[in-house]
């Protein structure tokens, strides 16, 4: 977990006196003075790798290019424009509705921008105003699957050029920040379970498009619960394959590619990089896998528990290292089951701030119904050494560069950008108060140890009264992402189960 990883080396364009063929000075000298540099959002460094990518895009007949930024939810939005537009972009970014960082999961608008008031105090949010969206060059990729079209990843901004925030990106820059100020970086490593299933019926009759849409009719693409097993692996290759080339093309560092417990159940897992990259690569590796299956006739989701026959519910590991300037691990101890004093101070915070963060790590209603004793997944707070069902699995040796924890928490519909930046924040509180962890279980699902919550509501709860993370990251976030997750709340306990038409329609 030591060990870096730089971002993907661009294949350069044909250079000429310019620096890039197919750009011209005006191209240039517009970027360089629009209304992002204006603003000061954007500096000499940045420019260049803006006319690199203009570059490219002329240098490879690329079409459109897709301009994008992650919401409150880790789900890509965003505007498709014409190759033409590209150098506008870069000079001035892009203008898109505010409502799109208000909106839950069913994609409806949970707070009052028709009101006086909106509940967001930071900006103008009020009549569904516009943001500004602020490329990252350096983000620049075109598509594998889609030849003639491109990612290219922003910044959410005020249209003041002020930053947001809540606005995922934001918050765990500011995280990262808070962190180096001590003279460490974060190291994070993925292992990411999901699943895929033919597509019966997408359900496109006038009566299924809802908000949420209603679920589309699946079947497994091979049968389950042969865990690791060739045979199974062979048999999904060709959905395992077309994936890894078109991670491996888009620049991501895929390491594995697994055949996981259940049904149509996959694991991919990634080699460790920074919370940044990472977060991009995470809502980039989610989006590829459900655009590269539709196009198949395939369905992935990222859910935790489909409510399918026989399913297996999925979690996201995230592994997690400290690392100081130099490079060293400060989690590598010096005798053999060990802890060192920053390595026992970080599972202690994460531990202290388990029920408050489980609302970014578990946001989803149905999220809460993985965390089942003896299904490899928590149900308790607590650590163990190499132990699958604890919380925190403690993986450290002597001399071992690459010791680290792994957190089995959360669900792989988690905000990568939320997530990383609140075990920054657990764990830093853990290094501040010189926190020492309890003793390591052995036996986690008897363990008498504090549960995690078990709704989406508890989460709420617990997120809403976390001093901590007033401190660290403000009330208008709290405020702004419990008011999201209670508008999802609100919407299920609405809903008529078929639970409560099996109970009570015959009985009463």
């Amino acid at each position: 977990m030591a060990q870096r990883l730089a971002h993907p080396v661009s294949r350069p364009a044909p250079r000429d006196s310019l620096g890039m063929m197919h750009v011209t000075q005006a191209d240039h000298d517009r970027i360089a003075s629009g209304q992002l540099a204006r603003m000061g959002l954007i500096d000499a460094d940045w420019t260049r790798a803006a006319v690199e990518a203009v570059a490219r895009v002329r240098a490879e007949g690329i079409e459109t290019v897709r301009v994008v930024f992650a919401d409150q939810h880790g789900v890509l939005r965003g505007k498709a424009v014409v190759a033409e537009a590209l150098v506008s972009v870069f000079a001035n970014g892009l203008a898109a509705p505010s409502t799109l960082l208000l909106k839950d999961t069913s994609h409806r608008t949970a707070f009052p921008v028709w009101s006086a008031e909106s509940g967001i105090g930071s900006g103008p949010m009020d009549g569904a105003g516009d943001i500004l969206l602020v490329p990252d060059p350096a983000s620049f990729r075109p598509l594998p699957w889609s030849p003639h079209s491109a990612w290219l990843m922003c910044d959410a901004h005020f249209r003041t050029g002020a930053p947001i925030g809540f606005a995922p990106r934001e918050v765990l820059r500011r995280a990262t920040g808070q962190l180096a100020d001590r003279g460490m970086e974060l190291v994070v490593g993925l292992e990411v379970e999901f699943h895929v299933f033919h597509l019966d019926d997408p359900r496109l009759a006038h009566g299924d498009t809802t908000m949420p849409a209603r679920a589309p009719e699946t079947r497994a693409l091979a049968h389950g619960y042969q865990f690791l097993t060739e045979t199974l692996y062979d048999r999904l290759e060709p959905v395992m394959d077309r994936l890894r080339r078109a991670s491996a093309e888009l620049g991501l560092p895929l390491r594995s590619m697994e055949v996981e417990m259940g049904p149509s159940q996959f694991e991919f897992t990634f080699d460790p990089a920074s919370p940044m990259a990472h977060a991009d690569n995470m809502v980039m590796f989610r989006t590829l896998v459900k655009e590269v299956c539709a196009r198949e006739g395939l369905h992935a989701t990222f859910m935790c528990r489909p409510k399918v026959e026989n399913a297996a519910a999925s979690g996201w590991h995230i592994h997690q290292s400290l690392v100081n300037a130099e490079g060293r691990n400060l989690f590598m101890p010096e005798a053999e089951g060990a802890l060192t004093p920053v390595a026992g101070q970080w599972i202690a915070g994460l531990l202290a701030h388990a029920r408050e963060s489980c609302l970014i790590t578990t946001p989803t209603v149905n999220g809460y119904k993985r965390y089942q004793p003896f299904q490899l997944a928590p149900d308790r707070i607590q650590w163990g050494e190499d132990n699958r069902g604890a919380m925190v699995r403690a993986l450290m040796k002597p001399g071992d560069a690459a010791s680290r924890i792994e957190n089995r928490v959360p669900e792989p519909a988690a905000n990568p950008y939320y997530l990383f930046a609140t075990q920054i924040a657990g764990g830093l509180s853990g290094i501040s108060q010189g926190l020492t962890p309890p003793a390591k279980v052995e036996t986690p699902y008897d363990a008498d140890a504090e549960r995690l919550p078990t709704s989406l509501l508890d989460a709420i709860t617990a997120f809403e009264g976390s001093q901590m993370f007033r401190a660290t990251f403000g009330d208008e976030f709290v405020d702004y992402l419990a008011r999201l997750k209670r508008a999802e709340w609100d919407r299920y306990v609405a809903t008529l189960s078929e639970w409560e038409q099996a109970e009570y329609f015959s009985l009463f």
